[in-house]
């Protein structure tokens, strides 16, 4: 470096530099090479290609009946998914064509089908009551009144009675089967007497017969026609 180099504090220039280290820099074997990566294609085959029937193939799709949401689930195993015909022959009535469960079975179907007939019978009855009470003249509206006081009042009253006496009917019968082993036409007689007598046990002897013998006669006639019929 120059005096005036060192006073001024200007650094050399590059041609200043030494011949070594320009040789070292110019020499193309001193720096390193890229790496080179060579592509080369291949031709394509059409017979290798995948066509539509490779997936859309029944061995590909899954089994319908594996969506089942009890789907692998083991019947042996699941007791309430097994209904055994042989055992429905061993019920009473069972074999009729209005088979029974049972005792429960007789008390929800036999007490609602009572009580929804008893309550037709009785509004149709408090309907012609209310056209006959009504006069003639009358306007509609007062007819019309007429007809659902009478209705309202028949209906109910018959089809909650009927309803009772149902009620206590298939306990009644249930329990005489029951002790006695077997179901029978006598089981249903004696129960509809003592149905009948019990509903009507607040108003005196007399009306507990009459009450009894309708009550029974109506259950043994029941019992023959579904012995004859179904």
């Amino acid at each position: 470096m120059s005096l005036w180099g060192t006073l001024t504090g200007k650094k050399p220039s590059s041609s200043s530099a030494s011949p070594s280290s320009a040789s070292s820099s110019s020499d193309p074997n001193s720096r390193d090479t890229a790496p080179t990566t060579s592509f080369t294609s291949t031709p394509f085959d059409p017979t290798t290609a995948q066509d539509v029937s490779s997936f859309i193939g029944a061995a590909s799709l899954p089994d319908p009946s594996q969506l089942h949401p009890l789907a692998g689930l083991n019947r042996q195993t699941l007791d309430y998914l097994s209904l055994e015909d042989s055992a429905l022959s061993d019920l009473p009535g069972s074999r009729s064509a209005l088979p029974s469960r049972g005792w429960s079975d007789d008390l929800q179907y036999g007490t609602g089908v009572t009580y929804l007939g008893a309550l037709t019978l009785g509004g149709a009855y408090g309907f012609a009551e209310g056209l006959r009470k009504s006069p003639a003249s009358a306007p509609p509206k007062i007819r019309l009144n007429s007809v659902l006081n009478s209705v309202t009042r028949r209906g109910p009253f018959l089809g909650n009675s009927a309803g009772i006496i149902a009620m206590v009917y298939n306990g009644i019968n249930s329990t005489i089967g029951h002790y006695r082993g077997k179901h029978d036409s006598a089981n249903s007689v004696v129960a509809g007497a003592l149905s009948g007598m019990l509903f009507k046990s607040t108003r005196g002897v007399r009306p507990m017969m009459i009450s009894g013998g309708l009550v029974a006669g109506a259950a043994g006639a029941w019992a023959i026609m579904r012995k004859t019929l179904f």
